[in-house]
């Protein structure tokens, strides 16, 4: 069983329940100042606390999303192992595995619901492919829709993040589907990804130079092939893009180096450069310059401000990048104070941790915020009757 599935959880809990009972049951065994008693109480106390704990740290990560397999927990998961067919057409670069249905109340069919496919999107430019979880609201199921197209984002986790966290931790599709039957968005198409495509390497959603492209796969090969394979607009004023922590980065990262792309980017806690570490090796090939290019104060004060529209968050209190958001947010201002076509908003809570907790509390308002900057696509003109 996988390590993020319910039932491996579940067991897991119940494993830890059994060993604490066992534990009391033999306690009264082991009472005696034997060595061999000393010893039990010894051994029963660390197998319970270790299958406690265990239980705790997977429940922790199937709702937190840290690691999406026993390959990504282990480091065993270290390529994607997927050749992509280049010259396969649009419309086959996006395979669905199955379908899902959308946890939400009363009625689960499609034209009530909505629906969730899961799907491996295959990147013709960057030979990236990766899993996502694709949300089909109620209204591209409806009667008198099947020619209609929606509006779309792209939905991003942190790192390492898992694409499952999205609908059940964070819960983008429920959301979306309550934000539009109370009337405060229109419906959209969302993209669920995270943005490690090439496990375990954190690429920070760059076109690493030599390395994997990540920022092609994002902003041309899954914008495309979505397209393709669904009702969805395909100009950058249909498409959006939100993310939490790195995802964030990206989110604003992709709108303002790529604005044919996406028009909206919302940065939940978002970070405004990629780092250098561990999890990231070399992301800039050495070069000073790739590094100034992908941070965004820098990008700011020395690049054309392009014609998009960014939301940040943060909280003044258990946010500690919350100074450089309000350095953004004001480097910003400043510009449009001069002309510049770029626009921004901000959520800023007063206090709030970097957690899905904070983030859940700011989903609702983005969702809805960036529903009413994305353009819906323009409905084809009726055909003529033939005389």
């Amino acid at each position: 069983m996988g390590l993020t599935n319910a039932w491996t959880v579940r067991l897991a809990m119940l494993l830890a329940v059994l060993l604490f009972a066992v534990s009391i049951w033999l306690w009264p065994k082991f009472a005696r100042r034997s060595v061999p008693a000393v010893l039990g109480r010894i051994g029963i106390l660390a197998v319970t606390q270790i299958a406690v704990f265990a239980a705790v740290a997977m429940f922790a990560n199937r709702t937190f999303g840290f690691y999406g397999s026993w390959g990504d927990l282990f480091g065993t998961e270290d390529t994607p192992g997927v050749v992509v067919d280049h010259d396969a057409p649009k419309s086959k670069r996006v395979q669905v595995q199955g379908t899902q249905k959308v946890n939400v109340p009363g009625d689960q069919s499609p034209t009530s619901a909505g629906r969730i496919d899961e799907v491996t999107i295959h990147g013709a430019k960057s030979g990236i492919a990766s899993k996502a979880y694709v949300y089909m609201p109620p209204e591209y199921f409806q009667e008198g829709n099947e020619k209609r197209k929606f509006p779309a984002a792209l939905v991003l986790t942190g790192y390492p993040g898992t694409t499952e966290a999205l609908m059940y931790g964070l819960k983008y599709p429920k959301t979306a589907h309550q934000l539009v039957k109370d009337g405060k968005m229109q419906p959209m198409v969302l993209v669920m990804m995270r943005p490690t495509v090439v496990p375990p390497r954190d690429t920070e959603c760059m076109d690493v130079p030599g390395g994997p492209q990540t920022e092609t796969y994002f902003t041309q090969d899954v914008t495309q092939a979505v397209t393709a394979h669904y009702r969805v607009g395909d100009k950058a004023e249909n498409w959006g893009v939100m993310g939490n922590s790195t995802g964030g980065y990206c989110a604003l990262k992709m709108p303002m180096r790529y604005p044919k792309s996406f028009s909206v980017g919302v940065g939940l806690s978002p970070a405004y450069e990629a780092p250098k570490d561990a999890t990231t090796g070399d992301l800039f090939g050495g070069s000073a310059q790739v590094r100034r290019e992908n941070n965004l104060m820098w990008r700011l004060d020395h690049k054309p401000a392009p014609p998009v529209s960014l939301l940040v968050t943060s909280s003044k209190h258990g946010e500690k990048l919350h100074k450089k958001t309000e350095k953004f947010i004001d480097k910003v201002i400043k510009l449009n104070r001069q002309g510049a076509p770029t626009r921004i908003s901000s959520m800023i809570l007063d206090s709030g941790g970097h957690n899905f907790n904070t983030w859940k509390r700011e989903i609702p308002g983005c969702l809805e915020w960036l529903g009413g900057r994305l353009k819906a696509p323009e409905a084809a003109p009726a055909q003529r009757p033939k005389a």
